[in-house]
């Protein structure tokens, strides 16, 4: 009474159900797509900021603490400024580079394909008929350096394409946007 010799029969496989089997598909290429080259200055901008901020704030925070609270030696308080110093400018010249070398994206007709991180390795593929909406953004860094970002929008949050040259933002928000089936209504 067996369809197959195999295949128990079907008074059997009500008391035990059989493993689904579920075809996978190859895996898929990596994304081709690399950032513009200005990405690394760029980002060097972003540090220098927010690296002159960090560590003009440690210097306040440390010397100021030395004046008025506490009596340790002036060696502390340069130390610490120093230590701080020295991981914004490591930061500064490597970084940008590594930074650069693993951000990869491409647009594929059914999904988005993001991979980014040199810590951690991230890679979001985030289907077309997932996405609402789609924008670019220029900060007023990017404007200086001729870059865009591509903020791509779903249900659970956004993901960004980050320094992409503007023309070729544009064009992938379009393509995006047109996969996608997202309509602006203006």
């Amino acid at each position: 009474m067996t369809d197959h010799p195999n295949q128990p029969s079907h008074a059997s496989t009500a008391s035990s159900p059989s493993p689904r089997i579920i075809d996978v598909p190859e895996r898929l290429p990596e994304a081709r797509y690399q950032l513009d080259p200005r990405a690394k200055s760029l980002w060097r901008a972003e540090w220098l900021i927010s690296g002159t901020i960090m560590t003009g704030i440690t210097a306040a925070i440390t010397f100021g603490l030395r004046l008025f609270l506490f009596d340790y030696g002036i060696e502390w308080a340069v130390g610490i400024t120093g230590a701080v110093l020295l991981f914004s400018l490591l930061n500064l010249w490597l970084s940008p580079n590594l930074r650069y070398r693993y951000w990869r994206y491409e647009i594929r007709a059914d999904e988005a394909d993001l991979q980014h991180g040199w810590v951690t390795r991230t890679r979001q593929l985030i289907p077309m008929s997932r996405i609402q909406h789609v924008d670019t953004n220029r900060g007023p860094l990017e404007r200086r350096f001729g870059l865009a970002s591509v903020v791509l929008y779903t249900a659970s949050g956004a993901s960004l394409i980050p320094a992409l040259a503007t023309d070729v933002a544009a064009d992938v928000r379009d393509r995006i946007a047109t996969l996608a089936n997202v309509h602006d209504d203006l």
